[in-house]
């Protein structure tokens, strides 16, 4: 799947529907859902399998809102409340789970900056592809919606890095954006990832409840 580029107006595969409270003398139907989340946990709160204890529900509320509007998160797991505070000891290890990547790429929607992570996730997807002709037109792609400075998601690399992939699309191949990807992929590092550590995004994951508890 090519996690590259979102289409502008793309709609979520899956919608969550509203249930209003049964009124006196109705019953209300149940409808049961699969056991195998095919969305991001993030975006599925109301799936059987991601039952969870009333404070956390309280608490995340408002993250899952914000998650529903994201395009074409990726599909994964609901981590741990063990893993989710394991993003917190390193970056690699937020980077390395699906679901990490999910909500780390909320945060930096929130600072403006969602294309370093698109960007990344692009060459990830590039770097998996065999095909002359598909690599020639994926890289094109990441080209025009990520380098080029006509883009209005054009990620910020320097000189040397430029001169290297221009030179690179003359013959393109599944490594053409490796020194681009390490850029970015260490500005998010040093940039955003301390900041998302002390966000409320991130917070309100490891420490449910806290942020109900201080409101009140």
């Amino acid at each position: 799947m090519y996690t590259g580029p979102v289409p502008a107006g793309g709609e979520s595969p899956m919608a969550v529907s509203e249930v209003s409270p049964g009124r006196p003398g109705s019953t209300q139907p149940t409808s049961q859902r699969p056991n195998t989340c095919c969305f991001c946990w993030c975006c599925c709160c109301s799936c059987s399998c991601l039952t969870v204890r009333n404070e956390e529900d309280r608490s995340r509320k408002s993250l899952e809102t914000r998650m529903e509007t994201i395009p074409n998160c990726e599909a994964c797991t609901k981590p741990t409340l063990e893993e989710m505070k394991m993003w917190g000891q390193s970056f690699d290890k937020l980077m390395k789970n699906p679901a990490g990547r999910n909500v780390f790429r909320e945060f930096l929607r929130t600072e403006y900056s969602e294309e370093n992570m698109l960007f990344w996730l692009a060459c990830e997807d590039l770097k998996q592809e065999m095909n002359k002709t598909t690599v020639e037109e994926k890289a094109r792609m990441i080209y025009e919606d990520y380098i080029s400075i006509l883009s209005p998601k054009e990620v910020s690399l320097d000189s040397r890095v430029r001169e290297v992939i221009n030179r690179k699309m003359q013959d393109p191949s599944p490594h053409t954006f490796e020194d681009a990807q390490l850029q970015i992929y260490t500005l998010m590092h040093r940039d955003s990832y301390p900041r998302f550590l002390n966000s409320s995004i991130y917070r309100s994951l490891v420490h449910p409840g806290s942020r109900t508890s201080s409101e009140s």
